[in-house]
């Protein structure tokens, strides 16, 4: 028997149902407001299939020069169809020649390498449903406060110092959906953390900050709220973290390959990343 017909349409926010019964075939935790998060942020394609989505892949852009792609989903029942493959091509070319990053999966590496990327780094996710109630630590010079609308000017500056990425758009999502935090020291602002809903339960990321004493207290402080509750987070293994996370209830489940294609953002500094939005936006 032929194949069927691989004919891919652009994705639209009214696919969020479809696309978390897709996500949910391969055993993501995705919710549908997970899907219309992602979906109102970026663009992408999907493969219809007799009422359901077979297929789905999204891209999301951060200025003229760069964008990620993620949450690549072929349906159990359709793999080996070529579907990965023309959804990897079509969302390149959407792309407009950007440099490209994505979190990969030890099995769609090499795919990924046949399209020119190359893995700079590992995220590694970490997990747990009763985390430590350890509060922040703070020196005699720092404090910490709730983010609110008025400080997304800074948000954006702090968060593109630590990625070298314009995504004001994205953070003032995060912020309509969850809350953040910012840390100061001397009254200068050195780092910010978010917290929403995701998944089983609850996400903490982005998290930039000047130092990993910053990164810390800014996830102790959002973790302190959520004793008895799912959380994750996604940090890069460059980060360190590890051990302090698992000693904190949250253990290593699983990791993935960071790969680019073209030359990378270059981070200002003097902020650094300590926690990803999602493995699919970076």
């Amino acid at each position: 028997m032929m194949p069927p017909q691989l004919t891919l349409r652009p994705a639209a926010p009214s696919d969020a149902e479809a696309c978390q019964r897709l996500s949910a075939a391969i055993g993501w935790p995705h919710r549908r407001e997970d899907w219309e998060f992602a979906l109102a942020l970026g663009r992408g394609f999907v493969l219809p299939s007799e009422g359901e989505i077979a297929g789905v892949g999204l891209w999301w852009g951060f200025g003229a020069s760069h964008a990620t792609l993620g949450t690549i989903i072929v349906a159990p029942d359709r793999q080996g169809q070529g579907i990965g493959k023309l959804l990897t091509e079509r969302l390149i070319a959407a792309t407009d020649g950007r440099t490209l990053g994505l979190v990969a999966t030890p099995q769609g590496e090499p795919l990924y390498a046949r399209y020119g990327f190359i893995a700079i780094d590992e995220v590694r996710q970490h997990q747990g449903d009763w985390p430590e109630l350890t509060g922040p630590i703070l020196a005699a010079n720092e404090s910490m406060r709730p983010a609110i609308a008025a400080d997304l000017p800074l948000l954006a500056q702090l968060d593109s110092e630590a990625t070298g990425l314009p995504r004001a758009p994205v953070l003032e999502a995060l912020l309509a959906r969850g809350h953040a935090i910012l840390i100061e020291r001397d009254s200068v602002p050195a780092g910010f953390g978010f917290l929403r809903r995701h998944g089983h339960g609850w996400l903490i990321g982005p998290v930039a900050a000047v130092d990993d004493a910053a990164a810390c207290n800014l996830i102790a402080a959002l973790l302190a709220a959520r004793r008895g509750d799912f959380v994750r987070i996604d940090v890069p293994a460059r980060t360190g973290l590890g051990a302090w996370l698992s000693e904190r209830g949250l253990p290593l489940v699983a990791s993935g390959v960071v790969m680019a294609r073209g030359v990378s953002p270059a981070a200002a500094g003097p902020v650094h990343r300590f926690a990803l939005v999602n493995q699919a936006m970076g």
